[in-house]
């Protein structure tokens, strides 16, 4: 871990895919946050993510941080890196300054290649920063969320909790809980918009980040 860990969390997801960048937008949204996405890639196929959070949580441009490397395909940072002869450094990525709380956001899951010796998760327990999980709602989602929960314990990477994307389900919901010994922030529902409108009203649905930290290490 990091002496000195950001004040903020990391959100990383289940899988590629999965909301991430949905989730820190309704984060740095509902907790006055900056944003951060160390590593991009697919720029070529697709805005970057600093943008689309710009939009979604209508951040200024003083609290958003770019990222350390933006690479063009869409794969992982580890293999996109040499298709532009790119060399990614994944222990000279470091955070950002600022008073805010810090919304970062990783590049797919936790094991996902930064480069020759570093996957995600490495940089998720340098940064020091407690995790919040994005997840399906769906059929799946408990094997999914189980398994990075407890990847994450492993190593010792506190979470602060999960948000769960996609049809509501109260089954799943209670099973990650119960299992994961873990808390639900928050669920998406479908949307028939995503927008900056329906941004702001999930952002009311979140606990505020002090007391979510609270309850985080009462429960350690």
């Amino acid at each position: 871990m990091t002496d000195s860990p950001a004040n903020g969390v990391f959100v990383t997801g289940t899988d590629t895919g999965i909301g991430k960048t949905l989730v820190s937008a309704i984060l740095a949204r509902a907790w006055n946050a900056d944003y951060w996405k160390p590593v991009q890639t697919g720029v070529a196929e697709e805005p970057g993510d600093t943008d689309t959070v710009a939009r979604l949580a209508q951040l200024p441009p003083e609290r958003l941080h770019l990222p350390a490397y933006v690479l063009q395909a869409p794969l992982s940072p580890w293999a996109a890196a040499p298709l532009e002869d790119a060399v990614i450094d994944a222990t000279a990525i470091v955070p950002p300054a600022t008073t805010a709380p810090l919304i970062v956001e990783g590049a797919g899951g936790l094991y996902v290649p930064i480069d020759d010796s570093h996957m995600m998760i490495d940089l998720i327990a340098r940064l020091g920063m407690p995790v919040v999980l994005a997840a399906r709602s769906g059929l799946g989602t408990i094997n999914h969320t189980l398994l990075s929960l407890e990847a994450l314990r492993r190593r010792a990477i506190p979470v602060l909790g999960v948000i769960m994307s996609g049809p509501l389900s109260a089954g799943n919901r209670e099973a990650i809980e119960r299992f994961g010994n873990v808390r639900v922030l928050a669920e998406i529902p479908p949307l028939e918009r995503v927008d900056a409108a329906a941004v702001e009203a999930l952002a009311r649905t979140v606990p505020p980040l002090a007391e979510c930290l609270a309850a985080m290490r009462a429960a350690d």
